[in-house]
């Protein structure tokens, strides 16, 4: 399944809620080299497996094999799902679980469309049209907050991409059923397997995402500086609800918050205008990153404009490393 993050936490427990005793993990792909989600998964009680500064749909069947026995040998999970990240292509990962069955079994390929964001971005993504066309459900997400007429103008463009595949707004109370047990036939022969070369070619092959999403990496520690220099919660909100999002796709990582005359650590997840904030609470996670202002990896393009932003906002006297590195 290729879900989105948000969605697939929220799936997850409440599985755990129907059914106790069922496991479930995720294997996914994260850039940077913070493992933010395996941090929210910590305060979720949630399995992750991330693989840093990777591509899962770049990696070899050898690779992939080896990251689900090793999943299966540490938690033993009833499913697995597997994340790409938004701008991957889902095709060879399933084409790469076709080649280990029976020892693991295609479920089903879930691409979730977000109706806030969509509208332009498939016009220019050939990612995004491919992850349109070659899936087994297309999920609406966050169309709560698109007008009717918006809706409407983002599933004319879906149904071009995708006239056949159902469509099916995402809520909190959805079906369980519609998302597992689909037991898909995408790539099932061995004439999948000549498109999915033909696909991978007009792709680009491996350098399919290079130029598609640049990386600002950020990184500064506290050292001896009190909490009076620190920002405030409301500060950072602010300041990442300025950011452009037709330029700043992705902001994620941790940073550490004023609170009076101490200090709060908290794990940032800022996509495409909206941040959700939420405080580390685990001991390990604060153990490890005692004196740490701020370590955010920043996803987007013309990201050499906002180096000077980012670098103004932490703080120019404080040690902070950045650098631009194509996503791939």
């Amino acid at each position: 399944m290729c879900l989105g993050t948000r969605i697939i936490f929220d799936l997850i427990k409440r599985l755990q809620r129907t059914v106790p005793d069922y496991k479930v993990a995720l294997l996914k792909n994260e850039f940077g080299d913070v493992k933010v989600d395996s941090l929210l998964a910590d305060e979720s009680s949630i399995q992750v497996t991330e693989m840093l500064n990777g591509c899962l749909c770049c990696v070899l069947v050898g690779q992939m094999q080896n990251a689900l026995e090793e999943i299966r040998a540490t938690y033993n999970p009833d499913r697995i799902i597997i994340e790409s990240s938004g701008s991957a292509f889902p095709a060879p990962i399933a084409w790469q679980i076709r080649q280990i069955e029976p020892a693991f079994h295609l479920d089903s390929i879930i691409t979730v469309i977000d109706v806030v964001n969509f509208r332009g971005y498939e016009d220019t993504s050939y990612t995004a049209k491919m992850q349109a066309q070659y899936t087994d459900l297309i999920l609406l997400n966050k169309h709560e907050l698109a007008t009717e007429r918006d809706l409407d103008i983002v599933l004319e463009h879906v149904y071009e991409l995708n006239e056949d595949t159902p469509k099916v707004k995402y809520s909190h109370d959805l079906d369980l059923d519609l998302l597992f047990g689909l037991d898909t036939q995408l790539f099932a022969s061995s004439e999948d397997g000549k498109r999915l070369g033909e696909l991978e070619m007009a792709h680009g092959g491996e350098a399919h995402m290079e130029n598609e999403v640049d990386l600002l990496t950020i990184e500064s520690e506290c050292g001896s500086e009190p909490a009076g220099g620190l920002k405030t919660l409301e500060e950072w909100e602010k300041f990442l609800g300025s950011l452009c999002k037709e330029s700043i796709y992705r902001v994620k990582g941790l940073l550490r918050c004023r609170e009076g005359e101490s200090s709060k650590l908290w794990i940032v997840n800022h996509a495409f205008g909206r941040t959700s904030l939420t405080p580390v609470t685990v001991e390990k996670v604060l153990a490890s990153h005692q004196t740490c202002k701020a370590k955010l990896t920043v996803m987007g393009v013309s990201m050499g404009i906002y180096e000077p932003m980012f670098r103004r906002f932490v703080g120019e006297a404080a040690a902070i490393h950045m650098h631009l590195a194509h996503r791939h």
